[in-house]
C-alpha cells in the first residue's frame, strides 16, 4: 500500500509539473469591449502575431500554449485601432494574469504572479511622472540665458541624476530580471572627456565610443533578440559608427556575431539578416561583405541550419562574385573585332579602360547607350579606352553591327564573343544588360554595376585619387 500511494504522488506530482509546461497569460480589461485580443512580439527590425484570445465568460483574455514562448517583450494589441501595451516574458514567467483599463493600460496595469511585470511597469510609471518636470525644464532652458539657464542646467542635472540613480538601484536589487537588462541596455555609455583639437576629440570619442557601445547590452542574452531596441542598436554599430568600407564593415559584423554565437537564435537571426541584406545592397562595392560572410561562416560550416542545396547555391555564388570584388584584377577574357580579329581584354593598353556589355534589343541598353557616347567624346582624350560588349551570339550578332552603325558609335572599342568561349556572362556575372566595370591600368577593377549617367561623376574621382596618391609618392 505504501509503494502504490507513493508511486500514486509521484504520478500525481508530475502530472501537476506537466500541466504548467507551456504558458498561460490571462488579461482582464476594464472598458475594453472587442471580442478579441492579440499578442505579438518584436523580432528583429519587424513585429509578428504570436496568439489570438477571445474573450471567455468572465470577460476576460487568456493567450494559452503547451510551448514555453521565448523570453523578450511582448505586445498586447487591442482591436480595431490596433493600439497595444507592453509584457515581459521570461523564463519566470510564462504563467500570470493582468489588469488594467483600455484608456490608459500603463497607468493602471497590476499583476499576479509576475514580479518582473511589475517592476518594469513600476520604472515606466517613474519615468512617466518624472517627464513633465524635464520637458517644462527644456523648455525654459532654451528661453533662458546667463545665469538662469545655468541654475536651469543644475535643476536638470539633477532630474537626472534622479533617473539615473533609480535605474542603478533597480539593477542592483534586481539583477537578473529582464527589467533590468532592459533600463541598462538603454543606459548611455559615459564617454570620457578629452582634451586637444575639436577634430581629434570627436575622433577619440568616435573610438572609444565604438569600442564599448555595447558594454551595456549582453548580445549574449536571447531574450535581447524580441526587444524594440536591439536591431537599431545592432544596425547603429554596423552602420554609422563604421568607416563606410566593406572591410571595416564586415569587421563590425565579425564583433557583433561573436559576441552573439551563445546565443544561438540571436545569432542565426543576424547572420542570415546580413547575408540578405549584403547580397541585395546597391551600394557599389558592398558585395564583398557578402562574400566575406560566406566564405567565413557559410563555408565553414558555421550555419548548420542551412539546407545543403542552398548552401551550395549561396557558396557557389561567392566563388562568382569574389574575382570581380573592387581591388581584384578583372578576369582576362579574350574577344573579337568585327573583322574577327581577336583581343584579350588584358591587353588592352590605357591608364583607364570602361567595360560596357549591352545588347541591342535591351531597353535600359538603349537609354544608356547614348550617355556612354556622350561619355567617351568627353574622355577618349583623358586617357579613357571604352570597350563595348555586345552580349549577343552566333547568328545574332550581326544585329549588333547593325546598331553600332545605325547609332554612329563605331569610334568605340566594339566586341562579340560569337561562341560565347569566354564565358564572359558568367565570369562578369552578367544577369541583365546594361553593366559597366571601371578598370585601373592594370585592370585591378576600381568600380563597377554603375549607372552611365554616374560614369563621368565616378572617373572623375578615380582620377582625382589617383593623382592624390602620385603627388604623395612624389614629395
Amino acid at each position: 500500500m505504501k509503494f502504490l500511494l507513493s508511486s500514486l504522488i509521484g504520478l500525481f506530482m508530475l502530472t501537476t509539473l506537466t500541466a504548467q509546461e507551456g504558458y498561460r497569460i490571462e488579461i482582464d480589461i476594464e472598458g475594453y469591449d472587442e471580442p478579441e485580443l492579440y499578442l505579438g512580439y518584436h523580432y528583429g527590425e519587424k513585429q509578428y502575431l504570436q496568439d489570438t484570445a477571445s474573450v471567455n465568460g468572465q470577460g476576460k483574455y487568456v493567450f494559452e500554449g503547451e510551448e514555453a514562448l521565448p523570453g523578450g517583450v511582448y505586445l498586447v494589441v487591442m482591436a480595431p485601432d490596433n493600439n497595444f501595451f507592453q509584457l515581459l516574458v521570461s523564463e519566470e514567467e510564462q504563467r500570470f494574469s493582468m489588469q488594467t483599463k483600455a484608456e490608459n493600460p500603463a497607468q493602471y496595469a497590476s499583476f499576479r504572479n509576475a514580479p518582473d511585470n511589475t517592476l518594469f511597469y513600476e520604472y515606466m510609471r517613474f519615468l512617466d511622472e518624472q517627464k513633465p518636470a524635464a520637458d517644462k525644464l527644456s523648455q525654459q532652458m532654451e528661453a533662458a540665458e546667463g545665469k538662469a539657464k545655468e541654475r536651469l542646467q543644475a535643476k536638470r542635472q539633477k532630474l537626472d541624476e534622479k533617473v539615473q540613480n533609480y535605474q542603478r538601484n533597480t539593477i542592483a536589487k534586481h539583477p537578473n530580471t529582464l527589467t533590468a537588462a532592459i533600463i541598462k541596455a538603454n543606459m548611455p555609455i559615459d564617454v570620457p572627456e578629452y582634451e586637444g583639437e575639436k577634430q581629434e576629440v570627436q575622433r577619440k570619442k568616435w573610438m572609444y565610443t565604438r569600442e564599448h557601445y555595447f558594454d551595456h547590452i549582453d548580445l549574449t542574452d536571447p531574450r535581447m533578440l524580441r526587444t524594440p531596441f536591439l536591431f537599431q542598436r545592432v544596425d547603429y554599430f554596423v552602420n554609422k559608427l563604421q568607416v563606410r568600407h566593406p572591410d571595416t564593415i564586415a569587421q563590425a559584423i565579425d564583433e557583433v556575431l561573436q559576441q552573439m554565437e551563445p546565443a544561438e537564435e540571436t545569432y542565426q537571426y543576424y547572420l542570415i539578416h546580413f547575408l540578405n541584406k549584403y547580397a541585395k545592397s546597391k551600394v557599389v562595392g558592398m558585395d564583398a561583405v557578402y562574400v566575406h560572410l560566406v566564405n567565413n561562416y557559410y563555408a565553414q560550416g558555421k550555419a548548420p541550419w542551412t539546407e545543403e542545396k542552398q548552401l551550395k547555391k549561396i557558396i557557389d555564388n561567392a566563388k562568382t562574385l569574389e574575382p570581380l570584388l573592387i581591388g581584384k584584377v578583372a578576369p582576362n577574357i579574350t574577344l573579337e573585332t568585327r573583322e574577327g580579329e581577336t583581343v584579350d581584354l588584358h591587353d588592352i593598353q590605357a591608364p583607364m579602360t570602361v567595360l560596357y556589355f549591352w545588347r541591342y534589343d535591351c531597353g535600359h541598353c538603349k537609354k544608356s547607350t547614348p550617355k556612354m557616347n556622350e561619355f567617351y567624346e568627353a574622355y577618349k582624350d583623358k586617357g579613357v579606352e571604352l570597350v563595348a560588349v555586345c552580349a549577343k551570339f552566333t547568328d545574332e550578332i550581326e544585329g549588333c553591327w547593325d546598331y553600332v552603325e545605325e547609332k554612329g558609335i563605331g569610334d568605340w572599342m566594339h566586341m562579340v564573343d560569337t561562341y560565347h568561349r569566354s564565358r564572359f556572362m558568367k565570369v562578369y556575372d552578367i544577369k541583365s544588360t546594361p553593366q559597366i566595370y571601371i578598370l585601373g591600368e592594370d585592370k585591378t577593377i576600381l568600380s563597377k554595376k554603375i549607372g552611365a549617367e554616374q560614369l563621368g561623376e565616378v572617373v572623375d574621382r578615380l582620377m582625382e585619387v589617383e593623382q592624390q596618391e602620385n603627388d604623395k609618392k612624389s614629395e
